[in-house]
């Protein structure tokens, strides 16, 4: 079996609206660290020069959102409502897991511009691969956006889906869906100026206000799509962290290959 990854990195040295802060306790400084709290914790004292080397271990802390590198949107992201259910949208750490693994098909819009892809885009792609997602299955969109991962275009020239385009996807049993761009929504430049052209509120972030009304998960900043086999024919693992009470969680998400 080969594994092909589909996850962007989470990196402090690249462009993010909000930027991701990374700092780095050496092993010398881990072990001054642990030192002194051991010291002021459990009342244990040790002389950080008596490890071997005077190191202990190094220590990362971070400072990001949930949405930064490649992650799954929970319910509970749309919305603090919803009309299905009981009506209190899911967090991260309540979803089942076996959304999280299965049978995937990759979907190419690398043709489309900055903007929404409606319902009819899809069509034309099931037919072009052969291939209708069945339920259970995980879509993912390759629209090319990956590319642009690291630079400010990558948050303002992609190519989403429109609230057509959702909801065929989940009325064929689709519960899982990802994109390689930023958002599974338009550009929010492209969405505002659709708005302020019409004067529609369902051209604002349909994609996500979906989900308030059709449970389902999003797996947002996917990368490597080109790397895949074929349309199908792969499985799927984008298992979310498991943070208590989050509306999304970060995913090493792969795809799995039967080369036998």
């Amino acid at each position: 079996m080969r594994i092909i990854d589909l996850s962007s990195a989470v990196d402090s040295s690249l462009y993010e609206p909000d930027p991701v802060t990374h700092d780095v306790l050496t092993p010398r400084q881990g072990a001054l660290h642990m030192s002194a709290e051991m010291r002021e914790h459990f009342g244990l004292e040790l002389d950080p020069d008596e490890l071997p080397d005077g190191e202990f271990l190094s220590l990362d802390r971070l400072a990001l959102t949930t949405h930064t590198g490649t992650h799954v949107d929970a319910p509970s992201h749309y919305g603090s409502r919803a009309s299905y259910g009981d009506g209190e949208p899911r967090h991260i750490d309540q979803m089942p897991l076996d959304w999280f693994f299965g049978p995937g098909v990759v979907l190419d819009l690398t043709d489309a511009p900055t903007g929404a892809v409606g319902a009819a885009r899809l069509k034309k792609e099931f037919a072009r691969i052969g291939h209708t997602p069945e339920p259970g299955e995980i879509v993912l969109l390759n629209t090319g956006a990956a590319a642009r991962a690291g630079t400010r275009e990558y948050f303002t020239e992609f190519a989403g889906l429109d609230g057509p385009a959702v909801r065929l996807l989940l009325d064929l049993g689709v519960r899982v869906i990802g994109t390689d761009a930023f958002s599974l929504d338009a550009p929010f430049g492209d969405v505002i100026a659709r708005y302020r052209a019409t004067g529609d509120r369902s051209v604002l972030w349909p994609a996500h206000v979906v989900g308030r009304d059709r449970e389902y998960c999003q797996i947002e900043r996917l990368a490597n799509l080109e790397a895949l086999p074929g349309p199908y024919g792969f499985q799927v693992a984008c298992f979310p962290v498991k943070i208590a009470g989050a509306g999304a969680g970060w995913t090493r998400a792969v795809a799995l290959v039967d080369e036998q």
